[in-house]
């Protein structure tokens, strides 16, 4: 199974990536859930959401603990949440920014947990391209399955226009598609 926590704010689309990773793996014939935790529900304060995705049924309902993912759709969080909070071993770590792990000041946690691998995805930045706004959320999605291959680029597509139809899901299918072309050409895969 792996399990997936996904850090944001309120606003950010945070549980929408959990849905949609869901319904992407459900395309690919996989077993998945995605579900929320919010804390004071209100317009930027810290989210979290959850994904399992896996070939048997899923009977676990408890909250992500050791996530194998963490997906950090806003950088604000890394110095004002424990967003490494019970990380596996070697784990996998996408953080929404245009900067480095260096300049993130993340150099000391990666040299300390050799097995993580993180990287940076500026998935505000292409959003902001294709939609006017900086939702991460889509270029979240579509960076864990590009480095991953957990789940297929079609179906990353298929459950984005499914989401949302017209106009707004073919802008973010094409924040998707651009995602993808962006890890091909700048992250080494897993």
């Amino acid at each position: 199974m792996i399990q997936i926590r996904i850090h944001g704010r309120g606003g950010q689309g945070v549980v929408t990536a959990a849905e949609l990773l869901a319904l992407t793996a459900f395309r690919d014939g996989k077993e998945a859930q995605a579900f929320p935790s919010f804390g004071s529900e209100r317009t930027g304060a810290p989210v979290t959401a959850f994904c399992r995705i896996d070939s048997q049924p899923i009977r676990s309902r408890e909250p992500v603990y050791h996530p194998d993912v963490l997906l950090i759709q806003d950088s604000t969080l890394l110095h004002q949440v424990d967003v490494f909070a019970g990380l596996a071993a070697t784990a996998f770590v996408l953080i929404n920014s245009t900067r480095h792990v260096d300049v993130l000041h993340l150099t000391d946690f990666v040299t300390q947990h050799p097995g993580v691998q993180m990287h940076t995805l500026p998935a505000s930045d292409l959003a902001l391209k294709h939609l006017g706004r900086p939702f991460a959320n889509i270029g979240m999605v579509a960076g864990y399955a590009a480095l991953t291959g957990e789940v297929t680029q079609a179906s990353v597509k298929q459950a984005i226009t499914g989401k949302f139809p017209g106009t707004i899901g073919k802008l973010n299918a094409a924040v998707a598609e651009e995602v993808y072309a962006y890890v091909a050409a700048n992250l080494a895969t897993v």
